[in-house]
């Protein structure tokens, strides 16, 4: 795994280009922290930080063809490298190294951009094609990689990471309020845009190609959709074999490396049967890590034993309370480089750190299981409420809703009023096509509230969810409901917030490499490919995956209550204890300085969660909101971060200029 950085069209001396890379390298070092190298050419650059997990003696990128007329370098993992390598040696191909980054530079040489389609694996990819004067980028399938670019004038900038920018000369950002909205509403900004104005992704499943007189954007791959006509599975007996197959090639594939491969263990149903995969393929001893809670209402540490002891792995677990929260918030913020509505990346921080402090750089987990096969309450909650629907006046149909949330204390003793109150909203809409959300987005768009006159002004009559909805309802439509909830799950929620801001970068700030065998694009299509009633039967989620591992794990486990992952807010931020920081932060001057929020609105909430017994989840995730973007701002904004003296810059360990 690495970091890269790179420019085109940057017309300045040898000395000042090679100052910048070193700099925009330097402020992603934590990606990739063992060897480093630049590629310059005329007024082009690549630069790469690398993380050696394959061929770790011999694959310091950048890295050429034969003729070396092309140059690379990339972040990520192509597991199925060795079946390309054996079929570029039949074309004649001699590599140098042994390294999956060499198998890309010849793949493309062979076949051009669409080479892409080759790939299993994730990644993020920079190649300079000299003949051609062309920078071609492309990231993976589904965004497991980040990969950002902006423009300065006439200068192409990119980077894995947007605090890599900061390095670029005139590179000004500036938060967008479009964004902000986004965020609020989605928990992520649409993509390609980004909480900055001008900053912006490429998108999953794109490549972009860039030369002088143009610029443009390829999407290669797209989450495959069935109308019910097209459903090429509908016995589960048959789609449970068809899934072991592709699934367990999936997992040894991710085992692949040059240096130890390690678990998440959660406790939960998806790491249990990675778990369980990777100790019938590989049955050696196998490292697990778990993160617990000192607060009972977030804790599975219970769960997380009984898998470890199951499958008898060695186990690593850290325990996290709010303090551990509150003090490491900051620093999530930074590498998140996002607004934040959870503190649940936090504690995956402090796991992804326990790891690396066990010099392990990879670890497998099951990101992805509950998009594809219908395990998130969401699902169930929009089966429900299309159930309602049909009979808006019925006693007795919300009262399903209850069961959906036990871990929500305004749940537990809600009456039919209630629960009609706070899920009744747009409950007849049932033909929008994005239905399942609209509930969701609603409240969560209630944030925008806190947000000044100027910036709402700013927003206009721009409504994220109106402009999603007329996007996508050509898409979505004839589908069934639940893929087109899963469609808005994996589309936003997965590629946005829970590969980014809860993934990648909370791994890859301790140099952690997650990898993650359900979101193999072979399983991705072979799960949408199902019957939902395969994937949600009536409310037994991931019905095909249970019925799979039925005798395979244990029964408490395998049966166990859909727990969504959560981490502590109100006890983190109204504290005593909390960091000086971030009371600084909160402070109504803070406020009134950065001009994002009206400081009255966050008094009044501030007065509420200090002072009364129950408060609402909106009112935690506004307050996580608030702090989170203060923090964002003030760190890219205002650029709170110490600047990068020389002696702190990374010594280059290869230098290719190229006259």
């Amino acid at each position: 795994m690495c970091g890269i950085a790179g420019f085109n069209n940057f017309s300045t001396d040898r000395l000042q280009q090679t100052t910048v890379l070193r700099r925009m390298l330097t402020r992603i070092k934590h990606r990739g922290p063992d060897q480093s190298g630049i590629y310059l050419s005329d007024n082009l650059g690549l630069g790469s930080v690398r993380l050696s997990i394959v061929d770790l003696s011999c694959g310091t990128m950048p890295i050429s063809n034969g003729d070396d007329s092309l140059w690379i370098v990339f972040n990520g993992e192509v597991y199925n490298h060795i079946e390309l390598r054996e079929e570029l040696e039949a074309k004649n191909h001699l590599f140098k190294t042994h390294s999956d980054t060499e198998v890309i530079v010849h793949l493309y040489e062979e076949y051009g951009p669409e080479f892409v389609h080759k790939l299993n694996g994730q990644f993020a990819i920079a190649i300079w094609d000299k003949n051609k004067q062309e920078l071609f980028l492309a990231r993976d399938r589904v965004g497991i990689r980040p990969l950002y670019y902006t423009e300065i004038g006439e200068t192409f900038i990119f980077a894995s990471e947007i605090k890599s920018l900061l390095e670029f000369p005139n590179f000004k950002p500036k938060i967008s309020p479009k964004a902000i909205s986004e965020y609020f509403t989605f928990w992520t900004s649409l993509s390609p845009g980004t909480a900055f104005e001008g900053v912006y992704e490429v998108p999953p499943g794109t490549y972009i190609t860039i030369n002088k007189h143009s610029k443009n954007s390829v999407t290669y791959w797209e989450l495959p959709l069935y109308k019910p006509n097209e459903y090429k599975y509908t016995n589960v007996e048959e789609a449970a074999k068809d899934f072991e197959t592709i699934f367990s090639d999936s997992v040894k594939l991710r085992l692949r490396a040059d240096v130890q491969v390690a678990a998440y263990l959660s406790g939960g149903i998806d790491s249990s049967v990675t778990t369980s995969f990777i100790k019938s393929i590989s049955p050696d001893n196998l490292r697990t890590f778990s993160i617990g809670f000192t607060e009972k209402d977030y804790d599975e540490s219970h769960y997380q034993n009984i898998a470890s002891d199951y499958f008898k792995t060695e186990h690593s677990s850290v325990i996290c309370g709010p303090n551990e929260i509150a003090e490491n918030f900051k620093s999530v913020v930074w590498h998140a480089e996002a607004p934040l509505l959870r503190t649940a990346p936090t504690p995956m921080g402090l796991l992804a750190k326990s790891v690396k402090d066990q010099n392990i750089k990879v670890v497998i987990t099951g990101e992805g299981a509950d998009e594809l096969l219908g395990g998130y309450n969401i699902f169930k909650e929009t089966k429900i409420r299309r159930f309602w629907a049909k009979d808006p006046t019925s006693k007795f149909r919300p009262l399903l809703l209850k069961k959906l949330y036990p871990y929500l204390p305004q749940m537990t003793n809600a009456n039919n009023n209630v629960l009609k109150m706070f899920f009744g909203y747009k409950l007849k809409e049932t033909d929008s096509p994005v239905y399942s959300h609209l509930l969701r987005w609603n409240n969560t768009s209630r944030i925008n509230n806190y947000l000044t006159k100027e910036y709402r002004d700013a927003i206009g009559d721009y409504d994220p969810i109106t402009c999603i909805e007329q996007k996508f309802a050509k898409k979505l439509n004839g589908l069934d409901s639940l893929t087109k909830a899963q469609w808005i799950e994996l589309n936003l929620f997965m590629s946005g917030y829970l590969l980014s801001s809860q993934g990648d970068r909370m791994g890859m700030a301790h140099s952690i490499e997650g990898r993650y065998p359900f979101l193999d694009h072979r399983v991705i299509e072979f799960c949408m490919s199902l019957h939902p009633d395969l994937k949600l039967n009536g409310l037994k989620e991931k019905y095909l995956l249970k019925k799979l591992m039925k005798g395979r794990l244990p029964d408490v486990i395998l049966n166990r209550p859909k727990q969504a992952y959560r981490a502590p807010i109100r006890s983190t931020f109204i504290s005593d204890s909390l960091p000086i920081y971030l009371k600084n932060m909160l402070s109504e001057e803070a406020i009134v300085q950065s001009g994002i929020f009206n400081p009255d609105h966050v008094k009044r909430l501030l007065d509420k969660m200090r002072g009364e017994n129950q408060v609402s989840e909106i009112d935690n995730m506004a307050l996580t909101a608030i702090l989170s973007t203060q923090i964002l701002n003030d760190l890219f904004i205002n650029r709170s971060f110490p600047d990068l003296k020389e002696d702190e810059l990374i010594q280059l360990d290869k230098t290719i200029i190229d006259y």
